[in-house]
């Protein structure tokens, strides 16, 4: 102690020395680690750099910027995306709301199915007896399977939506649709109102199928196919099989009857009497101061058959075709 004493500033300044001391090996420990961090980043920005140059298409250099027109293209496709949306309109739903009750789907999908049904009607298109368009399980019901009556609502707007194209296109007769099972009520319906198919969900949309069964003949398939494409809607023909209609659903031509010809009776035209005739016999005068006139001579004409005026040849003969077409109803998500 008596050491310290003595030497009391030594001893303070040899402290102060060895607290600088720690305080610098602490900075340079710290600025060692900051190195060995920044080196680490380095070095990962160095292997990135060299596995970007190996790459295909290589990013770029000097004036060629890839990664820039990479940029540019995606910016290009977005807007291209944002214009082709307005060709893929949403179809309501019906009805088109966010909590829909039992009651209100019942009363919706009944107005619906007698909608379709005088549309049908009005331009001539055959449905088959007492037809549900596929909701055949469903009408009447007001208790339905829990979580179902949102995509029931959206399957029904789009029924109506492929339907209506048909109907628009004075189709022969629609034999029926088929739709995705979306509820389990949909167990109870027939198979013939369902496919086996389900929606598919990709980056940009959701994809829902729909087979349609119709018979029609060329000039509708045409106008089918029109109104589809032309539809504000995404509904895009997948795939299509035409092939000719049963025998029992063609309506057969009856030839007309072959031309009947004649030939009439001989015609004796009776001679007309002049005016002193008519007076002779008005007063009993006839064959009293004359001698009897000989009869005039009887004619007779035949009409010849009316000759027959060529007939145009047919080549082709339309016949009623079925038609089997799977429509894919594109539903785009939003966007990003």
């Amino acid at each position: 102690m008596d050491w310290i004493k003595r030497n009391l500033i030594f001893v303070v300044s040899a402290a102060v020395a060895l607290g600088l001391m720690g305080v610098a090996g602490f900075y340079s420990f710290s600025g060692w680690k900051h190195n060995a961090d920044e080196l680490e980043k380095v070095t990962t920005a160095y292997a990135e750099l060299t596995r970007l140059n190996t790459l295909n298409p290589h990013p770029g250099g000097g004036k060629v910027d890839n990664i820039k027109l990479a940029r540019e293209q995606q910016k290009e496709l977005q807007a291209f995306i944002a214009k082709v949306a307005s060709h893929f309109a949403r179809i309501a739903a019906i009805p088109d709301a966010t909590n829909v009750s039992g009651k209100e789907f019942s009363s919706a999908l009944q107005q619906t199915i007698d909608h379709l049904q005088r549309e049908a009607t009005n331009n001539s298109v055959i449905l088959p007896p007492k037809y549900k368009f596929s909701f055949e399980a469903h009408l009447g019901r007001v208790q339905f399977a829990a979580g179902s009556l949102g995509p029931l609502a959206t399957q029904l707007g789009e029924v109506k939506a492929i339907v209506s194209v048909l109907n628009l296109a004075t189709i022969n007769a629609l034999d029926g649709i088929r739709r995705e099972r979306v509820s389990a009520d949909d167990a109870a319906g027939s198979p013939a109102d369902y496919l086996d198919l389900k929606s598919t969900t990709n980056e940009l949309a959701v994809i829902t199928p729909y087979e349609v069964t119709f018979r029609c003949f060329t000039p509708e398939l045409a106008s089918v196919l029109s109104g589809l494409a032309a539809s504000p809607h995404g509904l895009l023909v997948k795939s299509i099989n035409v092939e000719p209609a049963p025998a029992s659903t063609v309506a057969e031509t009856v030839a007309p009857p072959p031309p009947v010809f004649f030939t009439p009776s001989p015609i004796n035209p009776t001679p007309q009497p002049d005016a002193s005739q008519a007076m002779r016999s008005r007063y009993g005068l006839m064959g009293r101061d004359r001698p009897g006139l000989p009869a005039p001579p009887v004619t007779s004409m035949t009409l010849a058959p009316p000759v027959a005026k060529p007939t145009v040849q047919t080549l082709v003969k339309e016949r009623q075709l079925k038609v089997v077409m799977l429509i894919h109803v594109v539903k785009l998500l939003p966007q990003k």
